[in-house]
């Protein structure tokens, strides 16, 4: 029997980015593999969202290697535009165009960048402001909603893109608190049908929940990194352990 060879959708190896003197990630390594959710937590400022940032090159890093199923990023006959369209990102600040409404939101990129034909994005974005719950406010503009519709209707065009991996920074910060669980259990849902994400979160009872994998950031680095369970019940790290106990009351 022929073996198919594994290889991880994402590999990050010796990452390092300095804004100026500021050292702001330091030899940063991981790997992501097919439907695992790895959540990245860590105290403001100690680099989670530059990390999102430096994959998806909003940022460019400035040491170290990124790989996307074993090819650099960084190589010169490397597809930038077909990279962007695998790996989808949702902010913090919702980021939609106030000019246009829900549905249009959720078809521009895929019209733009996956040239896709105009009926057939639209119902690609209705399938998926559907999975959001956002199907009757198709015809509505950002500034009609509540933040939780918003972030939801974000997440909806991100996943207009079919991405193979989705990076999530910090989705709930900008949230009232009432309106944080409508947009978790849209990423909970997410996580149970096997998508691939890398979320940035202070959410600890969900990262403890639907992570295959937790990272712990602190000034940079990754301090830990490890299973849910070994890192919320069985930390040996000081700097983890002070950390969680602001979340967890332990």
């Amino acid at each position: 029997m022929v073996q198919i060879k594994q290889t991880p959708v994402l590999k990050i190896k010796h990452l390092s980015k300095s804004f100026g003197n500021h050292v702001v990630l330091q030899d940063i390594g991981f790997e992501t593999w097919q439907k695992d959710v790895t959540c990245i937590i860590g105290a403001s400022g100690s680099g989670k969202s530059t990390l999102l940032r430096c994959i998806n090159l909003l940022e460019t890093p400035t040491s170290g290697e990124i790989q996307f199923h074993d090819d650099s990023i960084f190589s010169t006959d490397f597809n930038m535009n077909s990279y962007r369209a695998h790996v989808g990102m949702v902010f913090q600040s919702f980021n939609l165009f106030h000019n246009m409404t829900v549905i249009e939101n959720c078809m521009v990129a895929a019209r733009r960048v996956l040239k896709i034909e105009k009926e057939d994005a639209r119902s690609r974005a209705l399938k998926y402001l559907t999975k959001v719950g956002m199907a009757p406010y198709i015809n509505a503009k950002p500034a009609q909603l509540s933040g939780g519709q918003q972030q939801r209707v974000a997440i909806a065009r991100a996943l207009a893109m079919e991405p193979e991996i989705l990076l999530f920074d910090e989705p709930t910060s900008a949230l009232d608190p009432q309106m944080v669980g409508e947009v978790l259990e849209v990423m909970r849902n997410l996580a149970q049908e096997g998508l691939t994400m890398i979320i940035v979160t202070h959410e600890m009872a969900f990262a403890k929940d639907v992570s295959s994998r937790i990272i712990f950031m602190d000034n940079g680095v990754i301090a830990e990194d490890g299973s849910p369970e070994g890192l919320f019940e069985h930390t040996k790290n000081d700097r983890t352990k002070e950390f969680l106990s602001r979340f967890l009351n332990k």
